[in-house]
């Protein structure tokens, strides 16, 4: 598959001198301009390069962790159903834990529930 490294660094450069970081929380799901990435790493879809990401965790006011948000239902003890987002059966792809800056979240989907998000909390800690 060829990839748009040129066309990404494009976008990127207008994400980077946008003066708004968005406020966000823990357990709160949104899409997320991820990008074109390399090798294995979850590339972002469409003209935004996004993928829908739950925060993990905030880390400053501009950074947090996140987690890819898949609706591929390939097995692998990394991916932990975390039911439906926008209609469609999603898993969380724990191997693509990241910081992000907080330029990067473009729409707010909505919240994890509590009892997903702990499970989700305790298989990050099983695993890292």
């Amino acid at each position: 598959m060829q990839k748009d490294f040129d066309g990404w660094n494009k976008e990127k450069k207008r994400i980077h001198t946008e003066e708004i970081n968005r406020q966000y929380h823990a357990r709160e799901i949104w899409w997320c301009s991820l990008g074109v990435n390399i090798g294995f790493e979850q590339d972002g879809t469409g003209e935004g390069h996004e993928r829908p990401i739950l925060i993990l965790k905030g880390l400053s006011p501009n950074t947090c962790l996140a987690v890819s948000l898949t609706t591929s239902q390939k097995r692998h003890k990394m991916r932990i159903p975390i039911g439906t987002v926008e209609g469609k059966r999603a898993f969380v792809i724990l191997s693509q834990m990241r910081v992000i800056d907080t330029k990067r979240l473009t729409n707010k989907l909505g919240f994890l529930s509590h009892s997903r998000f702990k499970t989700i909390r305790k298989a990050v800690r099983m695993w890292f």
